[in-house]
């Protein structure tokens, strides 16, 4: 499993101009699933996201977690993090697991995080969404459960 994570002022998620899912601070969360990936993979993302040390102390330095500042978490299954751009002008997105593997593990990611206490807000699951958000800082990072 594959995150991009974006430390954020605030975000949402509309379907067909309905807000599925909105947060005020916290993390702007992109997930992508590929093929090899467990729940053990789900559960190692969850626990390095949430204890990510991304929001600033009174000193200016990142010291404090989503949890510790009480943000919430807007997370957003994205299969095109899996998108192979090496060859042509067109992704190749083989490698991206099929709907019915990667809904079940990004739902599982989900779980986890909220089993941690955190407010995660969500858009549809393969459906075409608008994201909105501000990041703040900017602060973008990119884990991956397999340490690529």
């Amino acid at each position: 499993m594959k995150v991009v994570v974006q430390r954020c002022k605030e975000a949402q998620v509309t379907v067909d101009g309905e807000v599925m899912g909105a947060i005020g601070q916290g993390l702007m969360v992109l997930v992508g699933v590929t093929h090899e990936d467990t729940e053990k993979d789900a559960k190692y993302l969850a626990d390095k996201v949430a204890g990510l040390r991304i929001f600033e102390d009174d000193e200016g330095k990142m010291n404090y977690s989503v949890m510790e500042v009480g943000g919430g978490i807007l997370s957003v299954s994205q299969f095109t993090l899996y998108g192979d751009c090496r060859k042509g002008k067109r992704p190749n997105f083989m490698a991206a697991a099929k709907p019915d593997i990667a809904e079940g593990l990004y739902e599982q990611f989900n779980r986890e995080l909220r089993d941690k206490g955190l407010e995660v807000a969500t858009g549809r699951f393969g459906a075409m969404m608008d994201v909105t958000f501000t990041n703040w800082g900017p602060v973008t990072l990119i884990i991956d459960s397999k340490g690529a």
